[in-house]
């Protein structure tokens, strides 16, 4: 695994004054015992932050989603929101404390309708659904014509924006991304991360797992770079688009 250099990225400071959301503390994590898929890893994401996280296949991006909203064993370290110690909680705890996590695929109910769904994000709060209706479709205008079609009979990009819009409807403190990009034309793929960008604008933490690394680190505020379950490059988002090493052992030609 490549080392951090001390005059690039890895030794860019977090933001010290703004509140700490998330901090993942030195995770050792894995599905089968034994092998692990996290070797240490750690991340920090402050209030209002954009963290992107790239990498090779088989680094561990989607597991270290996975660890924090409780879906992987977590063996050793730890995970906190707010300060509080989330480590192992089932995901009903966290959508409860205000964690919000959107899978890759299966992200849909595709026999309910688009305000089901929607429904269904707030099934442990259902008295506020039309102040939060008023908030997800204020983000995503298309959902509030569309509330009685069918989810199955979206396209790929329509049903990231459901799913997307289910996550918000508990108003959580942060939301874990993984792959919004994945499967959707160029065209849809700028509109998933001009959405992500809106839904962090409107104040939601974000923090997103994306293969198109370049597209990423143009939007992130911070981005971590997984080799080997393992955090071996972080900073700014341009910091690390302009790091030669970066570019060479991770981006390739996306980061020229």
């Amino acid at each position: 695994m490549a080392e951090k250099s001390a005059g690039s990225a890895a030794a860019t400071a977090e933001p010290s004054s703004a509140r700490v959301v998330v901090h993942v503390d030195d995770v050792t994590a894995g599905y089968l015992p034994g092998v692990n898929i996290l070797n240490g890893c750690s991340l920090t994401a402050h209030e209002g932050e954009l963290i992107g996280i790239i990498g090779p296949n088989g680094a561990g991006k989607s597991t270290l989603l996975k660890a924090i909203f409780g879906q992987v064993n977590i063996r050793s370290g730890s995970v906190t929101l707010d300060g509080e110690d989330i480590t192992g909680l089932r995901a009903n705890k966290l959508v409860g404390k205000g964690v919000g996590f959107i899978p890759q695929t299966n992200n849909v109910f595709p026999s309910l309708t688009i305000a089901e769904n929607l429904q269904m994000g707030l099934y442990q709060q259902p008295g506020l659904y039309e102040e939060r209706l008023e908030f997800v479709t204020g983000i995503f205008a298309e959902l509030g014509s569309r509330l009685g079609q069918r989810a199955g009979s979206l396209s790929g990009g329509e049903r990231q924006m459901v799913a997307m819009g289910r996550a918000l409807m508990m108003d959580p403190k942060v939301l874990l991304l993984d792959e919004p990009s994945a499967g959707l034309s160029p065209v849809r793929q700028d509109e998933a991360f001009i959405r992500v960008s809106e839904i962090n604008k409107a104040g939601v933490t974000c923090i997103m797992v994306e293969q198109n690394a370049r597209r990423c680190l143009q939007i992130c505020d911070r981005g971590y770079v997984l080799d080997q379950g393992k955090d071996a490059y972080h900073g700014s988002g341009r910091e690390l688009l302009n790091d030669p090493k970066v570019t060479e052992l991770y981006l390739g030609t996306l980061g020229a």
